[in-house]
């Protein structure tokens, strides 16, 4: 599992003279304060991020034909570019950079998410890209793991938006870099050493070990993360066009892509955790941005599912999850503890109960792991459509009589609506919000008349614009 940390310390800056070093100087035994963002332009992201900048002119979002990966030599063989056209579960890689790819062992064919080994570097970049769902923006990060050769390496990244039609962010750019913690032998020998300097008051420092530089090489210890807009904690956001994914079934399939997609590179190899882990990541970005994206709500969801099908695959660690969370699993809602464990027991109880409701139908249909967030956004009425067809099934088994589906108002109201004065739409008031919901009914004579404007109630706007913009 990644473990989110600070600013790292990059021990390789070139104002650095071993040679005029003298430790007896040190009055504290701690090091300046970092320099200023942006002072030390041979920082990867920092160049990364002023060339995404220098491409964005007045559009929403860098056009995607601008941007040439391969004749980036400062950061392009450290990046990779991810292709979301065909669905956000696994996208498409249509550059991978040579140093990046060298890291990752990736030998062979690698045009999809899914091809990309296991516990690799790359491989961690799902749990950052769906961030930018959340932001609509650059995404700086770093963190630490231990990739597939048991090696602790720490990772500093900037993800970036790109565009084919300057309305929908269906490309990211992700430039990363990266530097191989020291072992615990290597660790103490330093620490040795060090003592030693200051035990003697030695003029000359001694060699600090083999603790390895940045891939880019060295530069100021300044974060990236000083550069771009932080998820906001309290729901709002930038004011940028609503990212999407397009619609998934606009391109043919990808040749190497199968019938079903796979939610996270290396998922064989995934312990119960970190399926949770990822999930939480997911749902943590899907609160801030569910009104602006369904797709980040529905990544979260999907893997929701993906966690629980882990789940089944090892009862005694989910039991053993959910009894540290002080939470029961009921016979009549097992899938409700689980989403409460991804997206928090404080979380609005009815979307708590439409996530499970959502999960239970997933189970019944038997989808496949990776998959659900792509159902949803195809299944007509989405994530509502979803619940109510579970409910319906329910009922079904149940033995409880469907509710009949109206398709016109109740006789009451529609005798009251008869009576109303029909207006028509020059009538409507010029001056309010740019928004408005008018009711409308359709005469005998076919001529549609507007009957009243509904102004000073925004969600049941909200309402009927979801059918709109489904």
């Amino acid at each position: 599992m990644d473990n989110l940390r600070g600013h790292f310390s990059d021990h390789g800056d070139s104002a650095y003279d071993a040679d005029e070093y003298d430790p007896g100087e040190d009055e504290t035994g701690r090091e300046p304060p970092p320099a200023a963002i942006g002072q030390d332009e041979r920082r990867m992201q920092v160049r990364a991020y002023n060339h995404w900048a220098s491409l964005l002119g007045n559009r929403h979002f860098p056009a995607i034909r601008d941007l040439e990966p391969h004749n980036l030599p400062d950061f392009g063989p450290y990046s990779v570019l991810l292709d979301f056209r065909r669905g956000i579960e696994n996208p498409a890689i249509d550059f991978l950079g040579e140093a990046l790819a060298e890291e990752c062992g990736a030998h062979g064919d690698i045009r999809q998410l899914d091809d990309v080994p296991s516990r690799s570097l790359l491989s961690r970049i799902t749990d950052h890209y769906m961030q930018i769902l959340a932001n609509q923006a650059p995404i700086g990060f770093e963190a630490e793991f231990v990739n597939q050769r048991g090696q602790t390496i720490l990772y500093r990244g900037i993800l970036l938006p790109f565009s084919s039609n300057d309305e929908t962010i269906d490309f990211i750019y992700g430039v990363i870099n990266w530097k191989e913690l020291a072992d615990q032998q290597t660790t103490d020998e330093l620490l040795l050493e060090i003592d030693q300097v200051l035990d003697s008051k030695s003029e000359k420092p001694r060699h600090q070990g083999p603790l390895t530089e940045w891939a880019d090489g060295p530069a100021d210890t300044s974060s990236i993360l000083e550069l771009v807009t932080p998820v906001p904690t309290d729901g709002s956001g930038v004011d940028w066009p609503e990212p999407a994914f397009g619609d998934p079934g606009a391109d043919a399939p990808h040749p190497s892509a199968g019938p079903d997609s796979v939610a996270e590179p290396g998922a064989q190899h995934m312990a119960l955790a970190d399926w949770l882990a990822s999930a939480r990541e997911l749902a943590q970005a899907a609160k801030g941005s569910e009104e602006r994206s369904r797709q980040a709500l529905y990544a979260a969801i999907g893997r929701a599912y993906d966690f629980s099908i882990a789940a089944a695959e090892a009862p005694a660690e989910f039991e053993a999850l959910v009894a540290d969370a002080g939470l029961a699993v009921q016979e009549r809602a097992p899938m409700t503890p689980l989403v409460k464990l991804v997206f928090g027991a404080d979380y609005d109880k009815t979307r708590l109960t439409e996530y499970a409701t959502a999960l239970g139908h997933a189970h019944r249909l038997g989808l496949a792991r990776g998959t659900l967030a792509d159902y949803l956004s195809g299944a007509e009425g989405g994530l509502k459509g979803v619940v109510n067809a579970e409910r319906r099934l329910r009922r079904e088994e149940s033995g409880v009589p469907a509710a009949e589906t109206r398709k016109a108002p109740r006789d009451a109201i529609a005798r009251k609506l008869r009576k109303l004065e029909t207006h028509t739409l020059g009538e409507v008031a010029h001056e309010g919000s740019e928004f408005t919901l008018l009711v409308a009914r359709r005469m005998p004579s076919g001529e549609v008349a507007v009957l009243g404007e509904v102004a000073d109630d925004v969600k049941l706007l909200e309402r009927a614009a979801r059918y709109l913009i489904k």
